[in-house]
């Protein structure tokens, strides 16, 4: 497994980048809980004020979540394997299929086809090039006219569409 560090200073920069972005957040989250204006999420008791901003942490721990299973299947789709997922991630190949079942896993594809993030694609190959017609799960057609140089080209532009319409 690899662990990823970082220094004192990027630590300092990434907590308050993190915690600038977290108070709208919370007072959004206390107005509508309390019925009070945002500008009043920091006129309570202290406990209360805590509290809103722990669920405000819950909120992005979900997100960040929800991210990093779409950053694994993405890399899925281009060929990681479970042990590198699991070595980007600090975790075991064992604990990377735990947490990202559906990353690896893909489908058996007709050659030219791509599935992904619930949309699919068809890579072509002609005179100019190879291109890529798809659908994305939520019905959003998209293309790319010929000019990609190679099928795995046209697959990662493919794979960036469905992936942003998933």
């Amino acid at each position: 497994m690899t662990t990823v560090e970082i220094t004192p200073q990027e630590r300092d920069e990434l907590a308050k980048a993190l915690l600038d972005a977290l108070e709208p957040l919370a007072a959004g989250l206390r107005a509508r809980a309390t019925g009070l204006p945002v500008e009043r999420m920091w006129n309570a008791e202290p406990v209360e004020v805590a509290l809103s901003v722990l669920s405000a942490w819950k909120v992005v721990d979900a997100e960040v979540g929800r991210l990093a299973a779409v950053a694994a299947a993405t890399a899925g789709s281009y060929g990681a394997n479970y042990e590198q997922l699991g070595g980007a991630w600090g975790i075991t190949r064992q604990g990377a299929r735990k947490k990202w079942p559906q990353a690896v896993n893909r489908p058996a594809a007709r050659p030219g086809s791509l599935e992904l993030f619930g949309g699919s694609a068809e890579l072509v190959e002609d005179e100019g090039g190879w291109r890529w017609v798809a659908t994305g799960a939520d019905g959003e057609r998209g293309a790319a006219a010929a000019g990609h140089r190679s099928r795995e080209e046209a697959a990662a532009h493919a794979g960036a569409f469905l992936a942003a319409h998933g």
